[in-house]
């Protein structure tokens, strides 16, 4: 029998799919279907341009075969093109490699900055696929919590800096509270990784979907930007392209030179066809883009008040972008159990606390990007239907 690693028997399960076993085979009845709040995922179709464009590729041959490891140079231009409109100055496509999402963007970073044994420090709570890849790897990921409010503690993870560290890894939007930090704390995050001579890495999968009065960061003016600065991109929320695994490493010149040793020998280059749908994407849709984060928010406010206004005993933490963070009442029960009794009681699948670090037994996280507004009253409504005697 094959035996495997006990590495490998350490690391957790991805909670998307342990959750969704929960339900599996289950038929749930009319008058109360399944809310699914669990994945993050864009309701909406791609744009009917992108996809009549599609419709074409596929007849293409080119589009059938391999490209350039980091991806076509035209393909990486647009994306640059598209950084420029949005932030303080822009990568060039000599610093991108695109990726299949924004999680094997974040393997190729963690392979290029750090070894086994050592340290990368997450912000906490924090994605679950950054320690997942963290523990893969044997390198340990060192948990700092957020502050109160959900922002960055600089003091605390400059405190935990030691000389195995090798990184800071912070999600803004965060996923999964939705905080979005300010110019001014990412600021401080690089001058803390700067001083330490260890790469800041930022996940800005949702940056399509910041505040309409939130600028970005200004760290791409910087002419030395690359020295310190790892940029982790997924245009499957910005385009409606999940499944096309749209991602992209932002790094210096030098550290993609060295990630495509790992890029070739992992997936060789992103698929043509994605690369041609970011590219018009890239090109044609940022009043579409626009447009949609807007009734992202539309959608987080709605959700907000009518879940702050419920008589259901769970209490609104954080919330942003895509995500809501809640504090559940039952401090006898923790987040694993009160997510099950949602599932099976009310319906409602979400993500348990536990699954973004530890110490966050009391937390669930909602993703309401499935949700539209006039289905938010009867989803809010399935948070007072669970009991726990009675799971």
């Amino acid at each position: 029998m094959i035996s495997v690693t006990p590495r490998m028997q350490q690391v957790g399960s991805p909670p998307i799919t342990e959750v969704k076993r929960w339900i599996a085979g289950h038929t749930f009845p009319a008058h109360r279907p399944l809310v699914d709040m669990c994945q993050a995922v864009p309701d909406y179709p791609p744009a009917p341009g992108l996809r009549q464009y599609l419709q074409k590729l596929v007849l293409r041959p080119e589009v059938a075969q391999y490209s350039p490891d980091e991806g076509l140079e035209i393909v990486r231009t647009e994306v640059a093109a598209w950084y420029a409109r949005r932030y303080c100055g822009a990568p060039t496509a000599e610093n991108i490699c695109l990726s299949i999402g924004a999680s094997q963007a974040f393997w190729l970073a963690m392979l290029l900055v750090a070894e086994a044994g050592d340290e990368v420090i997450v912000q906490k709570p924090a994605y679950f696929d950054h320690p997942m890849a963290l523990d893969t790897l044997g390198i340990k990921p060192v948990f700092v919590s957020a502050t109160a409010d959900g922002g960055s503690d600089i003091q605390a993870i400059c405190r935990h800096i030691t000389s195995r560290t090798r990184a800071i890894v912070v999600v803004t939007p965060s996923n999964p509270t939705g905080r979005v930090l300010s110019a001014a704390e990412i600021e401080e995050l690089y001058q803390c990784a700067s001083t330490h001579n260890i790469a800041l890495v930022l996940d800005e999968t949702y940056n399509a979907f910041l505040p309409s009065d939130q600028e970005p960061h200004h760290l791409f003016s910087k002419p030395d930007w690359g020295e310190n600065f790892i940029h982790l991109a997924s245009f499957g929320k910005t385009f409606a392209l999940t499944g096309y695994r749209a991602g992209a490493l932002i790094a210096g010149t030098a550290l993609i030179r060295q990630a495509l040793k790992i890029q070739d020998s992992m997936v060789v280059c992103q698929p043509r066809i994605t690369q041609e749908a970011v590219a018009w994407g890239c090109r044609n849709l940022d009043s579409w883009v626009a447009y949609n984060a807007q009734c992202m928010r539309e959608r987080h406010d709605i959700f907000c008040a009518l879940f702050a206004d419920a008589p259901h005993g769970f209490e609104l933490c954080a919330s942003g972008s895509f995500f809501a963070w809640v504090r559940h009442p039952w401090p006898e029960l923790d987040s694993w159990q009160v997510a099950r009794l949602l599932a099976e009681q009310a319906h409602l699948l979400c993500l348990p606390g536990d699954a973004f670090g530890p110490g966050q037994q009391r937390y669930l996280r909602l993703a309401f990007g499935n949700l539209k507004g006039e289905d938010m009253p009867a989803a809010v409504e399935r948070f007072g239907m669970i009991s726990p005697s009675h799971g």
